[in-house]
């Protein structure tokens, strides 16, 4: 849960918003990879792997897969690497297939508005082949896999063609490092063009009843460094997330199918309130960085001695210090920029991260079947959540398993300590707190929900079950 954000930052509801009624409550490994899957463009299908099992093991048939508006394309071979237009950049071959800088297409200046700095960077850059997307979308979220090593920093731009024919400009989707030292990294606000919006790390359509929507994209990747270096950024994984899910109340009940449940680290942000405030008041907004953290250590990687040596060794849990300084969004002003947390868990060695939109809990079945946890957005009353003890207009949790009777089995990060982050929640409540778009605030105004946001966090190279799993639920 985080403080509340001006409504124009973005339509659909980030993970860094407030607290609606309150509750309990250096850069990372640099990423040598092992393989990648080759870029894909696919509609997202809720779909089954297997009946429930009290001892955790999925069986049964799978079921057939139901059309959900949601498009993920990802670019990440070398083929795809070698498509679209170079200026500069250069594709490599290897197990796990990048792009980096090749020879510099020119020099730019960028002035940095959260140091007044301006510098001369080189740059190379490379534009995507269109995607036409298979759902028009009235939302789209980039999301990007890279190591930026000091002297380095990326851009990325999103272009694309409404359903009348028209362009949009190039968006700034997002400007990143791995570290802060050389750039802030920062969202963009204040791009429009009367017809669309960027909202954070959001580009939506700003009038979805008029029946616009857009067709296609292009994703622009712009690299830098700094003149005469050598050094260069490395990207492995770039692609976006194209939506239209209808406007909801609520939906339809799902039926359990898994019993599983997954061991994952907890973590309290309640634990950080007070510590380094300079990253959105500290502990109490959180819930994004601590929820990433604890699937990047499901997956066996941490920071090392040397990347906390900055934390207060006075405070526990310092990788969690650790993920909010380099999940921070400088212009948001908050941690819980969604792309931001994918590409910060990708720093580290032989991971992955993508942002996406499910479409029931039985998509989560599939993923927890598979061994795959996931952090999920909602927001709620309190009265709508049996147990949780607050409300909020926007929360992290992190997903680790279903049980015997279907409930929802998370780690939730709003929790007074390490030992009380493991909930049990009523299925019904959260199916309907995570997957609807529209929903009752406290002042009975109607106000937007989250429509099924989550995050992926998941190995380089996968096993067959995890690459099923993932392809089952759009992402390859």
């Amino acid at each position: 849960m985080t403080r509340a954000q001006p409504p124009s930052r973005r339509t659909v509801l980030a993970a860094a918003i407030t607290v609606a009624a309150a509750g309990t409550t250096g850069t990372a490994a640099a990423s040598t990879g092992t393989a990648a899957a080759g870029g894909t463009g696919t509609v997202v299908g809720p779909t089954g792997t297997a009946a429930a099992s009290a001892a955790g093991r999925a069986t049964g048939p799978s079921r057939k897969a139901v059309p959900h508006p949601v498009d993920n394309r990802a670019w990440t071979s070398y083929a795809d690497w070698r498509s679209g237009s170079a200026e500069g950049t250069r594709a490599v071959a290897a197990l796990r297939p990048g792009l980096v800088i090749g020879r510099p297409a020119g020099t730019t200046e960028y002035s940095d508005p959260h140091t007044g700095t301006t510098a001369t960077w080189e740059y190379a850059r490379w534009t995507s082949p269109v995607h036409r997307l298979r759902v028009p979308a009235a939302e789209v979220i980039a999301s990007w896999n890279a190591h930026t090593p000091p002297g380095t920093w990326l851009q990325v731009d999103l272009r694309g063609t409404y359903s009348d024919g028209t362009e949009t400009p190039w968006y700034v989707m997002g400007r990143w490092a791995s570290g802060d030292e050389d750039i802030k990294r920062t969202s963009v606000d204040d791009q429009s063009d009367g017809k669309s919006d960027i909202w954070t790390d959001t580009f939506a359509i700003s009038d979805p009843a008029s029946g616009l929507r857009l067709v296609s994209y292009r994703l622009r990747l712009t690299l830098h460094r700094r003149p005469g270096s050598a050094a260069t950024p490395r990207v492995w994984r770039l692609g976006a997330m194209g939506s239209d899910i209808p406007d909801r109340f609520t939906v339809p009940a799902s039926t359990p199918r898994l019993a599983r449940e997954l061991v994952v680290p907890r973590y309290s942000q309640e634990i950080h309130i007070g510590q380094y405030p300079e990253y959105d008041n500290g502990g109490e907004a959180w819930c994004s960085p601590t929820s990433s953290q604890m699937i990047i250590e499901y997956w066996g990687r941490r920071p090392t001695a040397a990347d906390l040596s900055w934390v207060n060794p006075a405070y526990a849990d310092p990788q969690v210090c650790h993920a909010a300084r380099f999940t921070y969004d400088y212009q948001y002003g908050g941690c819980g920029n969604w792309p931001f947390n994918s590409a910060y868990a990708a720093t580290y060695r032989d991971l992955q991260g993508v942002v996406t939109r499910l479409g029931s809990l039985a998509d989560l079945e599939t993923l927890i079947a598979a061994g795959i946890p996931a952090i999920t957005s909602q927001s709620f009353l309190k009265t709508e959540l049996t147990g949780a003890g607050y409300g909020t207009s926007g929360h992290l949790m992190t997903v680790i398993g279903f049980t015997a009777e279907g409930d929802v089995i998370a780690n939730d990060p709003a929790s007074p300590n390490n030992d009380a982050v493991r909930r049990v929640y009523n299925r019904r409540e959260w199916e309907t707190i995570w997957l609807r778009t529209k929903r009752y605030n406290a002042s009975g105004k109607i106000v937007s929900g989250t429509g099924g946001v989550c995050y992926l966090y998941f190995p380089a190279q996968p096993s067959a079950r995890q690459r099923a799993a993932l392809a089952a639920v759009g992402i390859r």
